[in-house]
């Protein structure tokens, strides 16, 4: 008897109807979504910056040391964050505001759409910066316009009354900071926002990052540059602060990232290691291990699949990223070692397709109109480093000339291991045909896989 007890028993379970959302322990989500941000924080060994909201985050979470963007482009990376897709497979293949007015396309199904379909609340503070809406239909969009704002003291207090709205219904916030984006004025510093205390650096004590030169105007922006990040920091803590006082702290899964590296010539649009190479911290209430590293390679397609795995949400098929919560106690999990990017746009008028591929060693970009000159982006274009360069006819900036930055060869081979900062292409070097034929070969295998419509222009080359 007991033994068909058992049996009948696990039968039941086996075929029981899965949970809704609102019948499972709450599993709510916050995405925190910085702009324009390197490796510029106190957990990432800076030394100079303050930063004590995130880098109490690491501690209390897992700070990932070989995190990717999938795209160097601001609505293009978030288009990718919410889709699970690189930009030529979820069609935002540049920026969404203004003339540029590009769209993802019709079809994608994203975060927003896929988490009200299992029962969650959706919202967003600040910037949002991808179209249509109705591919990103959010519950709730508390924001100033699609450019978002710096009033971080203001989106925290959003933050909370979303989450004080949503009562005993799951949700998922998404908190877009402008900050540390340049802005036409330079990074917002001019204003008074309220409930901050600015933090104001000394351009003379700054670090300065291996792609810039050391020269005045570059200190002056890079201390400007820095004192956007501690305003940053500062809207972090005020979204955390609203989730320990909603008492929800201990039932959401935290994550923290950049969309695309720093708003310099060098960083930003680029497939450099300095344009997507970026911080990535997760925490969740289920991991046992706090303050750890993990080395896994992870890219922004796999943060779509992180979040439908915590909530127990279905992903779409055409996703091929992977959740991370399975390796968040793992320090160098196996079979994280390669991740892809993909380049169109920035700005309408800069057109410049790229592809890539990153592994451990090396990594391979595939110039697609490299005849082009490389365009610069408009506020990298009129910031007082590269208008500098320009009076000057500078020609070098930072390690790199600038002849190789504006011009470039069809395809670039790194061996990142000994040139982290990628400035010895070995494409043509025969002692490498190796691993350039191996990369090649993948690469194409990855376009075939997501349908790149950029594989037609190999046919001509």
């Amino acid at each position: 008897m007991r033994f068909l007890f058992y049996l009948l028993t696990s039968f039941c379970l086996l075929f029981a109807a899965p949970l809704s959302a609102a019948e499972r322990p709450p599993r709510n989500v916050v995405l925190l979504i910085a702009d324009d941000l390197g490796f510029q924080l106190g957990c990432y060994g800076d030394k100079r910056i303050r930063t004590p909201h995130l880098d109490a985050l690491a501690k209390n979470g897992v700070r990932f040391t070989h995190a990717f963007a999938a795209v160097s482009s601001c609505s293009p990376s978030r288009a990718t964050l919410f889709t699970g897709l690189h930009t030529h497979a979820n069609g935002q293949y540049g920026l969404a505001h203004g003339v540029h007015n590009f769209y993802s396309f019709t079809k994608v199904r994203s975060l927003p759409g896929l988490l009200k379909a299992n029962g969650y609340r959706t919202g967003i503070v600040g910037k949002i910066h991808v179209l249509p809406q109705s591919v990103y239909p959010f519950d709730v969009q508390m924001v100033k316009d699609i450019g978002g704002n710096r009033g971080v003291a203001a989106m925290g207090e959003q933050a909370r009354q979303f989450i004080r709205d949503s009562g005993d219904k799951p949700f998922a916030l998404v908190v877009g900071f402008s900050d540390p984006h340049r802005s036409a004025k330079g990074f917002g510093n001019e204003n008074k926002y309220r409930g901050v205390e600015e933090v104001v650096y000394d351009p003379q004590k700054v670090t300065l990052p291996h792609f810039l030169s050391d020269k005045t105007e570059v200190r002056g922006e890079w201390a400007e540059y820095y004192q956007s990040i501690s305003r940053l920091d500062r809207g972090v803590g005020f979204v955390l602060d609203a989730l320990k006082e909603t008492k929800r702290a201990d039932d959401t899964l935290v994550i923290f990232l950049s969309d695309n590296g720093p708003p310099f010539p060098g960083a930003k649009t680029t497939l450099y290691e300095a344009g997507v190479h970026l911080p990535l911290i997760v925490s969740s209430p289920a991991q046992k291990r706090r303050g750890g590293v993990n080395r896994a390679m992870v890219s922004w397609i796999d943060v779509l699949p992180t979040i439908l795995d915590w909530t127990g949400t279905k992903a779409p098929p055409e996703v091929k990223g992977r959740s991370v919560l399975p390796i968040l106690d793992e320090e160098s999990p196996k079979g994280w070692d390669e991740v892809f990017a993909s380049h169109q746009f920035h700005e309408v008028t800069m057109y410049y397709p790229m592809r890539a591929i990153r592994t451990r060693e090396h990594k391979y970009i595939r110039n697609i109109a490299y005849k082009l000159d490389y365009p610069i982006a408009q506020d990298i274009y009129d910031s007082k480093t590269w208008q500098e360069i320009l009076r000057r006819g500078d020609k070098t900036m930072g390690e790199r000339s600038v002849e190789s930055f504006v011009h470039r060869p069809m395809e670039e081979l790194y061996d990142l291991e000994r040139d982290p900062h990628e400035l010895k292409n070995l494409a043509a070097d025969p002692a490498h045909r190796d691993t350039l034929d191996n990369l090649r070969a993948r690469l194409k295998r990855w376009q075939t896989e997501t349908r790149d419509p950029w594989l037609v222009k190999y046919r001509h080359e």
